[in-house]
This record gives structure tokens, C-alpha cells and sequence, in this order.
């Protein structure tokens, strides 16, 4: 699937802001959805070109800088290209963990309705019935059939139902 995907660095003055260096943050944006970080650095105003997303100058501590804002940038290139080819669902926030190597526990449809059913079996005779329990096993069995027949998984992650997951099941 083919994703818009931007990356800026920018200033961001603090409320109280007097004077003195200012935090850069860098911001990724896919599909206009933004997820933003701080890139750990400070520059002044006056050195800053909003343009560029780099620091004006040509003494050594301000190419050391605009070096380690280019390393952030193949980091973060990298981090969507990783997502890419392993076919995973590419948002800001997932490129953002990704580079800050945060990863998150996959969850899935099938996992979760086990994880709701035993909890349901453990409050039968408190909230539930003995029926209400056998309705959502038979739900389980339909939803992991329709997996099986239309998508050919024995599961699948759940954030990759949408509406029209749903409309399918509903009709099958």
C-alpha cells in the first residue's frame, strides 16, 4: 500500500520563552497524520533555517549538529523501509517506535475473543448464563471459519479490522 510519508525538523518554543537555545523536534507525518519526538538537541533561533530543517553556520559544532540530524533522518528512512518490506501497517506512530526501537505487542482478533471468553466463563452463575457463554464460543468458531475462508489466516491483527472486516463477517 502506497503511503504518504514527510519528515521535518523544527523549532518549538517553549510558552515562557525568553531567549537562548530552543529544543528541536522532529515530526513524521504519514497520510497526514502526524507523531512527533525530540531530537535531544538545542539551537538558537538566529542559527536556525526553517527551510532547510538545519542549522546555519560552517564552524564544527554546528556541522556536528546538522550531522547528527542527517543520522536521525536515515534512521527514521531506514525504520520505513524495514516496515515496508515486512509488510507491516505504516503509521507515524509505528515509524516512531520503530526508530526509537519501542516495539509493541501484536494483538489479535482471535486472542482477544479467547482472552473474553474465559472471562466470561468465569463469571457464569455472577453476570452470565451457561448460554451466553455457548453463543459466544459459537461466534469464535464463526469468526475464525471466516478467516479461514476469505483470508486464508488462522488469525489476524487487530488493527486490521475496519468496517468492511466487519460487513464481510456480518454476511458471512
Amino acid at each position: 500500500m502506497k503511503t504518504n510519508f514527510s519528515l521535518l525538523f523544527y523549532m518549538k518554543k517553549p510558552k515562557n520563552y525568553q531567549s537562548g537555545p530552543v529544543p528541536i523536534y522532529m515530526r513524521i507525518t504519514v497520510n497526514g497524520k502526524r507523531s512527533e519526538t525530540t531530537t535531544a538537541r538545542e539551537c538558537l533561533p538566529s542559527r536556525w533555517n526553517a527551510q532547510a530543517g538545519r542549522a546555519n553556520g560552517t564552524k564544527e559544532d554546528i556541522k556536528a549538529f546538522n550531522a547528527y540530524l542527517d543520522d536521525l533522518q536515515k534512521k527514521v528512512y531506514e525504520a520505513h523501509r524495514q516496515l515496508t518490506e515486512a509488510d507491516a501497517l505504516i503509521t507515524s506512530e509505528t515509524i516512531r517506535n520503530k526508530f526509537l526501537g519501542k516495539t509493541e505487542k501484536p494483538r489479535s482478533l482471535i486472542g482477544i475473543f479467547k482472552e473474553h471468553n474465559k472471562k466470561v466463563e468465569a463469571l457464569i452463575g455472577k453476570e452470565y448464563t451457561k448460554g451466553t457463554s455457548f453463543r459466544y464460543q459459537t461466534s469464535l468458531k464463526h469468526t475464525q471459519d471466516f478467516l479461514k475462508w476469505k483470508y486464508n489466516l488462522a488469525d489476524i491483527d487487530i488493527k486490521l479490522i475496519d468496517h468492511a472486516f466487519i460487513r464481510s463477517l456480518n454476511f458471512y
